[in-house]
């Protein structure tokens, strides 16, 4: 069941008529999936719905714009469309909804994300690309409102660089730029800011973009006067239309419930975006919402009588069955059959579904039961565990959960019995957890042969006289390098392409490799991540520039929900691999302090960050994550840029490798663990300390994420015996964070002979000035004395105490 897009060119009529009933089909089909959909929430084998119900015309209209090669960024309304093209079933709608975890059974998620969420797959089993240009795509969804704006721009984007960049080898991505990225968004959700951020960026990098935006008057239960100026977002977008003097967007309006009319604004959206690479914005308006706007409540409780009278008779599928009725496409009485026979068909496609759903887990179930019946066979509390084998026999529709907690209390009973049905038991809770936590744990990071942590380290060497350089020459040469090696890669940002970026990293690379792959963008970091989110996913290599690490937080969400999540949230079927690339430690003042880490670390579990001491670590990062398919932050010392440095004579060689420490000085009496610009302070003071006779041994992190994969710093507590993490983020932020790995991933407390030390910043963030930063952040002062009070406590009499 798939729509056909040759639709609106010369067929006969009997070939049109089946067309539209064929379209026809499909709405009625995916209307019949909310409906029921909406039940098998309220009835408990379901968490959560959000349906697509009121939108299903338009989608129809827009899958027949839809060619192989271009990409979707949408929201959680689109199941019509994901039917129409081809990549959504029944038994996979109610797959998703009941949170199947097979990727074949739900291929959208498997599982992990609620229904409504929709993707397709751009990588095969060995998480190599697959051709994109031969499929429909559709980049992975999200719940935040309006986030999937900024990933929209960059897919678009893809397509001017695979146009306009000669050297790129685009086979599986492109065919010369023509593809066309389709965004969808509710009209209440215009009023996000990223929805802005995205409209402006498009319209001054002049991409194929088409947006739809569905308008059905209401965002939850608020209505548009109180979301939306004028009450209508393309009213107020006006002033973007574009002209005969400048840049802009065409602007197209469209009716809901207009078949005919919808297919041909579509086609002309397409035609404009795909040919002339301009951004098409289309406002679709009189839409409806017959469920509401989720399972969570019901629309009767805020739209007035009058409005649920005009949203039943301007339905889009009953218009359409008006429609094609008054044009003797179909009668009364053939709508009514087979309106009939699709609701059997939506039934026995939910039930197929469900059985699939719930089988395996039934077997999981009897398998159980047999089990806990012979432990309480040989067992003194007998009754007990007969009575939570009588309480799961009552779950007719059990979960795993219900399962696996069952298996887990009986345990208890028997933990002092010494018998082969409590191995027996053991064996089987233990085998249940291997097999099943990775149906929701697994892919956070890649799992390829291209993971990082493959890509063995390679060392800078040095001629005998080597010079020394500022260490922005070694990022900038670096640069040059990666450019020249790499046709796919590139860099913008904020002040990165005519200067060269604010600290000379990228002098001169414009004028070089030119404008679009060295670019400079607006003060949008949020559209800057898009940007490289939505061009990693279509081949390319961005590295997008943050100019500050404090400027991360604007871009935050987007990295925390949509790039961190990607790969996990479709189950290796998508990745990003882009490098965000950024700069901090040890600035003053409050918001250029760079000490914000112990919140960021807490919110990308999914990318990997980087915190190279110095610009030739910087340099190696770039070069290794550049060979991965894993995405990456990667932050620059900020005072770095000036400090002088040996020059490598394997530029664009060398590699530093992720998630391995570096030891850069050996000590006996204390191991200290630090980061970026902290860690200069702390090996300054190290020296410092071997004159009151304590050798440090100091130990630079690198990684942060991954984090001493090798567990190097367990081995040298096992010969220092004593622990202090020193860290410019507030306490209990990054120090905490690094803590909670030495103790509890790699049991560094059992060769402790000291309490554990952190030494942070102070809970404000820095004053402003080099007093503020003294008395703000930690100082060489500071880390002597911290150093030598805990010698003080193991040995007073050689250490007293300094004040």
């Amino acid at each position: 069941m798939q729509t056909n897009p040759e639709i609106t060119k010369s067929m006969s009529f009997n070939d049109f008529k089946s067309e539209i009933i064929n379209d026809y089909t499909i709405a009625v089909t995916s209307r019949e999936c909310s409906l029921l959909g909406r039940r098998e929430v309220l009835t408990g084998k379901a968490k959560f719905g959000i349906f697509g119900d009121g939108k299903e015309i338009p989608q129809l209209a827009w899958a027949k714009a839809f060619r192989n090669g271009d990409f979707r960024s949408g929201y959680y309304r689109d199941q019509t469309f994901m039917m129409a093209i081809g990549e959504l079933t029944i038994q996979q709608f109610f797959a998703g909804l009941y949170a199947h975890t097979e990727i074949d059974a739900d291929p959208m998620s498997a599982g992990r994300q609620m229904g409504g969420h929709f993707g397709t797959h751009s990588l095969d089993e060995n998480y190599n690309w697959k051709d994109l240009t031969k499929q429909k795509n559709s980049s992975s969804d999200i719940s935040p409102t309006a986030g999937q704006m900024p990933r929209l721009l960059g897919l678009a984007q893809a397509s001017k660089i695979y146009r306009n960049v000669e050297g790129i080898d685009s086979t599986k991505f492109s065919e010369n730029g023509n593809e066309v990225a389709w965004g969808t968004i509710g009209n209440a959700s215009t009023s996000e800011g990223v929805f802005f951020e995205t409209i402006n960026a498009a319209g001054v990098l002049q991409v194929p973009m088409v947006i739809s935006i569905w308008d059905d008057e209401y965002g939850i239960s608020v209505h548009a006067k109180h979301q939306t100026t004028k009450e209508n977002i393309s009213e107020i977008l006006k002033g973007f239309q574009r002209d005969e003097h400048g840049n802009g967007y065409e602007i197209i309006r469209a009716k809901g419930w207009d078949y005919a009319s919808l297919v041909n604004a579509f086609e002309e959206a397409s035609k404009i975006a795909r040919e002339e690479h301009v951004p098409v914005l289309l406002h679709v308006q009189e839409l409806t919402q017959p469920q509401g706007h989720s399972t969570s409540g019901s629309h009767e409780r805020y739209k007035s009588p009058e409005r649920l009278t005009w949203e039943k008779e301007h339905d889009c599928i009953a218009k359409m069955r008006e429609w094609m009725i008054s044009n003797s496409i179909i009668t009364n009485e053939e709508a009514t059959q087979l309106e009939k026979n699709i609701k059997k068909q939506v039934r026995d496609g939910k039930k197929d579904a469900w059985n699939a759903f719930i089988s395996p887990i039934l077997k999981d179930k009897s398998e159980l039961i047999e089990l806990l019946n012979k432990v309480s066979q040989t067992s003194h509390n007998k009754v007990f565990i007969q009575k939570i084998v009588n309480d799961l026999n009552t779950v007719d529709e059990p979960t795993r959960r219900d399962v696996v907690s069952a298996a887990r209390k009986a345990l208890r009973y028997i933990t002092f019995d010494d018998s082969l049905e409590k191995e027996d038991l053991q064996d089987w809770i233990n085998n249940y957890f291997e097999t099943n936590q990775p149906k929701y744990s697994s892919h956070l990071y890649s799992q390829s042969n291209q993971k990082a942590t493959n890509i063995e380290g390679i060392t800078p060497t040095y001629d005998a006289d080597a010079s020394m350089v500022d260490g922005r020459i070694i990022i900038r040469d670096n640069f040059d390098a990666i450019f020249s090696k790499y046709s796919e890669a590139l860099i913008f940002g904020e002040d990165s392409g005519n200067i060269g970026d604010v600290n000379q990293g990228l002098e001169g690379l414009q004028e070089k490799y030119g404008e679009l792959r060295v670019a400079d963008v607006g003060i949008r970091e949020a559209t800057i991540v898009g940007q490289g989110i939505g061009m990693a996913m279509r081949g390319l290599r961005p590295i997008a520039e943050i100019q500050y690490l404090d400027y991360l937080m604007y871009a935050l969400q987007i990295i925390s929900d949509d790039l961190a999540t990607l790969h996990y949230r479709t189950l290796g079927k998508q990745k990003a691999p882009m490098i965000v690339r950024t700069r901090g430690h040890r600035l003053e003042g409050i918001w250029h302090s760079g000490s914000q880490l112990g919140g960021i670390l807490n919110l990308v579990r999914g990318i990997y960050v980087l915190v190279p001491r110095d610009m030739t670590k910087a340099a190696g990062f770039y070069n290794t994550m550049l060979e991965s398919d894993q995405p990456a932050l990667i932050i620059e010392c900020l005072n770095g840029y000036r400090l002088k440095e040996k020059m490598p004579n394997n530029i664009g060689e060398f590699k530093t490798p992720v998630g391995v420490v570096e030891t850069v000085k050996e000590g006996a009496d204390i191991t200290l663990v630090s980061y970026g610009s902290t860690l200069r302070m702390v090996e300054q003071t190290a020296k410092e300390l071997l004159e009151v006779g304590i050798d440090a041994e100091v130990i630079d992190v690198q990684s942060l994420i991954p984090f001493d994969i090798n567990h190097d710093i367990l081995k040298s507590l096992e010969k220092t015996n004593r622990l202090m993490i020193i860290d410019e983020d507030v306490p209990g932020g990054a120090s905490a964070y690094i803590l909670d790995k030495i103790m509890n991933t790699q049991k560094g407390y059992l060769h402790l002979d000291s309490q554990p030390k952190t030494l942070t910043a102070k809970e404000h963030r820095p004053a402003y000035g080099t007093d503020g930063d003294y008395f703000s952040k930690p100082s060489l002062e500071d880390i002597f004395e911290a150093v030598y009070n805990v010698m003080n406590e193991v040995n007073p009499e050689d250490y007293p105490k300094l004040r």
